[in-house]
């Protein structure tokens, strides 16, 4: 995460808010040598306490759960690179903007009973999105084809026991300075997501 301190403005429920929107993420867990990494959708808890998540029983990350792991989910949002001719005064140097979040927690293989539940709640947590399309269900599928896979994964829950985010978005400088980068951010910036980011820019100067 930044260091400055003042990129680090919003409380948990903001930070647990914008993960659990975005529901996609990069699970990190210590391995031999260097980290093992694995892209997940996920889902996190209304009281925000639990992460819950599955896994292809081949993933380096799943293989190693023989016991509880020690690991972090990095959530990214919008990013962008920042031109100083943006901001419209003088001595300043390129930067880049961005939203990310950490989760860190301890990550846990759950009997393989609660995995067609965690798949139930997952897809229509996803097929809500996409209304009035009408909901994909497990149940559409031929269950001897569901079972043959579902055997191939593992259902997992972090507990969660730290959340913290970094909210890069030029609060470090003068409303209207932030206000002419947000501009032209959305205008020829370039990363994902510019015109979110620079709209979360602005949101943040009317705050």
């Amino acid at each position: 995460m930044h260091p400055n301190p003042v990129f680090h403005d919003a409380d948990t429920d903001r930070n647990i808010a914008f993960a659990r929107d975005r529901g996609f993420g990069v699970l990190a867990a210590q391995g031999e040598g260097a980290p093992m990494l694995s892209h997940v959708p996920f889902l996190i808890s209304e009281d925000g306490a639990l992460v819950e998540l599955h896994l292809v029983r081949s993933n380096p990350i799943a293989r190693a759960l023989k016991t509880p792991l020690d690991v972090t989910i990095a959530v990214s949002g919008g990013d962008s690179y920042v031109s100083p001719d943006w901001y419209g005064v003088p001595d300043q140097v390129p930067t880049w903007n961005y939203v990310a979040i950490h989760l860190t927690g301890t990550l846990e293989v759950r009997p393989a009973g609660e995995l067609r539940d965690l798949l139930d709640r997952q897809s229509a947590a996803y097929e809500e999105r996409l209304l009035p399309k009408a909901p994909w269900k497990t149940d559409k599928m031929t269950p001897e084809v569901m079972d043959k896979l579902m055997r191939m994964i593992v259902p997992c829950r972090m507990q969660i026991t730290g959340v913290d985010g970094t909210w890069k978005l030029s609060q470090n400088k003068p409303d209207a300075v932030r206000e002419a980068a947000a501009e032209h951010l959305a205008g020829y910036g370039f990363g994902s997501e510019v015109e979110v980011l620079a709209a979360q820019m602005r949101a943040d100067r009317n705050k």
